[in-house]
């Protein structure tokens, strides 16, 4: 976080902070269980693409007002619509490394979440593409495709032990 606040916020690496600090975490946690087991790897990589899509939707949003106060991260470099869809192409990856990653049949709550991300994916990366007032509708696909993730995730890392 100190990484990104004081030196990488205005860098083409913008991304990296996010993608290590999301990806450590769920590692952090289960490390911390009894008989320290090591998070699998669906589970980090689902956080860390997690994260990287946060940049991107929280960026897509505020693009013109960060680029007046001189940030000029990764999503600002590339443009709202690359950006736009390059968040919503993260998590959506996400849902799907979350729905089918994990060893098994992927289940009926995997399937409905990845039904219900790709039409979100779709109108967060189409509102990237208009004026900065349809860029923050953006936002909604964004969160929508956020909380699918989330729960994901916690339901998959209570499945771990």
């Amino acid at each position: 976080a100190w990484a990104y606040n004081f030196w990488l916020k205005a860098t083409v690496v913008s991304v990296v902070p996010y993608a290590v600090a999301f990806g450590l975490l769920p590692a952090f946690v289960v490390a911390a269980a009894p008989g320290q087991p090591t998070a699998p790897y669906w589970l980090v990589l689902s956080a860390a693409l997690l994260g990287s899509g946060a940049h991107f939707a929280n960026s897509v949003p505020d693009l013109d007002d960060d680029i007046a106060t001189g940030v000029r991260g990764l999503p600002h470099r590339i443009g709202p619509g690359p950006a736009a869809a390059t968040g919503a192409a993260l998590l959506l990856v996400a849902t799907a490394v979350l729905a089918f990653g994990r060893p098994g049949t992927p289940g009926l709550i995997g399937w409905l979440a990845l039904g219900l991300a790709v039409p979100a994916a779709a109108v967060a990366a189409g509102a990237g593409l208009g004026r900065p007032e349809l860029r923050r509708k953006a936002f909604t696909g964004f969160v929508v495709l956020a909380a699918l993730d989330t729960g994901l995730l916690v339901l998959g890392g209570s499945s771990i032990g």
